[in-house]
């Protein structure tokens, strides 16, 4: 996403405080970002404020004197790679319906070719209003533009309702698909994340300090490439990717039958959760109690080999498969390689610092079954996750 060109639209709403922040978040990814407004919303937010969030001039009036004799709007229109427009008003919506083009914003969006994302945002009614429900369905119909969803909750009129803009970070999320370039389309990816957990009693349960960081990471990048993705997770806290079938369950033994229901229909698999290997053999329906001056004794039965039942039926699929070891890393990585059928392995030594459970980080190898191994430096679980479904395309291709 380096040096990606993003043209953010600012218009005269109380959500334009919040556009600050998508400017921030994306510069922090190594984007170009220029800001073009209307008047209102230069009544909210200062261009100021723009001009040094993004370090770039912010383009208001129609009428400025020509910066190197470009004609403005048509010079900002040919340099986006993406437009989007956060907050979208109702009145802003229905000028671009409409083709009317009688500001700086409306005519860039009207030169441009690029990909248009509108976050609208507005009062229940207004949103709710014929007028402008048939803005929306006129711009939804145009391939150009994606409609992005609203939120619902206490707006700035303090009415409680939908019609309140997506956050930054969910924006950024669209405009990031949005300029991921389409190379998984029509690939089924079934991908699973997190910890599983294994009941003993109401209260008791055995887990693991997988977090599903890298599996989000993942469902989310394959998404971005047009992948429709199956995210099968156990326990975590993360916010589910954008445009992903999510699928939440428990114990290794749900996930099996989720992995199952989903198998005919899947390219690829990929398996970056940590199921338990084990369970209590036996579940009491009331709480254990302590016992005085004892030790307790606890008996566990195998869970179902996930990864080795459907590595046996691969097929023309592609597998990969995760090893987080404490050590013999390489060892114990083409052991499982080779018993599991996998195409590749991801194998990371869980000891290294940021490079374990619950980092955003991590450092692997990669071993495939033609026998090469790839080191990878320490890096973002997000640029991971690019790096391991670039294997899986070239896996898909060959």
């Amino acid at each position: 996403m380096k040096n990606k060109h993003v043209l953010l639209g600012v218009t005269g709403g109380i959500a334009a405080y919040k556009a600050p922040a998508i400017v921030s978040r994306l510069k922090k990814l190594g984007m170009e970002v220029k800001v073009v407004m209307t008047e209102a919303a230069t009544k909210f937010v200062t261009p100021l404020t723009f001009q040094t969030m993004s370090n770039e001039v912010v383009h208001v009036d129609m009428f400025d004197q020509l910066n190197n004799m470009d004609v403005e709007h048509i010079a900002l229109a040919k340099w986006a790679d993406v437009m989007v427009i956060a907050p979208a008003t109702a009145n802003t919506m229905a000028k671009l319906a409409y083709g009317i083009a009688d500001n700086m914003l409306t005519t860039v969006a009207l030169a441009t070719t690029a990909p248009i994302l509108i976050a609208p945002a507005m009062n229940t009614q207004m949103l709710r209003a014929d007028a402008t429900q048939e803005a929306l369905k006129v711009l939804k119909n145009r391939k150009q533009y994606e409609i992005l969803p609203t939120a619902e909750g206490l707006l700035a009129c303090q009415d409680v309702g939908e019609g309140k803009m997506l956050e930054p970070e969910d924006i950024v999320d669209y405009i990031l698909m949005a300029l991921t370039e389409k190379t998984m389309a029509g690939v089924d990816l079934t991908v699973t994340a997190g910890p599983t957990k294994e009941r003993m009693d109401p209260v008791r349960f055995l887990s693991n300090h997988s977090t599903g960081k890298m599996g989000y990471a993942i469902a989310q990048e394959a998404a971005a490439r047009g992948a429709k993705v199956h995210l099968i997770s156990g326990p975590s806290h993360l916010n589910v990717p954008k445009g992903v079938d999510f699928i939440p369950v428990e114990s290794t033994e749900d996930m099996f039958k989720a992995v199952e229901a989903k198998f005919d229909d899947t390219d690829v698999l990929i398996k970056s959760a940590a199921p338990s290997d084990y369970k209590p053999k036996t579940y009491a329906a009331e709480k254990i109690k302590k016992r005085e001056g004892g030790l307790m004794a606890v008996e566990f039965s195998p869970n179902p080999d996930i990864a080795k039942h459907f590595g046996a039926m691969k097929g023309d699929r592609v597998i990969v498969g995760f090893a987080a070891e404490s050590h013999n890393m390489a060892d114990y990585a083409k052991k499982k390689l080779k018993e599991k059928n996998f195409n590749f392995i991801v194998a990371n030594n869980i000891t290294e610092a940021k490079a374990g459970f619950g980092s955003d980080t991590n450092h692997v190898h990669i071993f495939s079954a033609d026998g090469t191994d790839e080191e990878l430096p320490m890096m973002d679980k997000s640029d991971l996750a690019a790096a391991i479904l670039d294997r899986v395309e070239r896996d898909l291709k060959s």
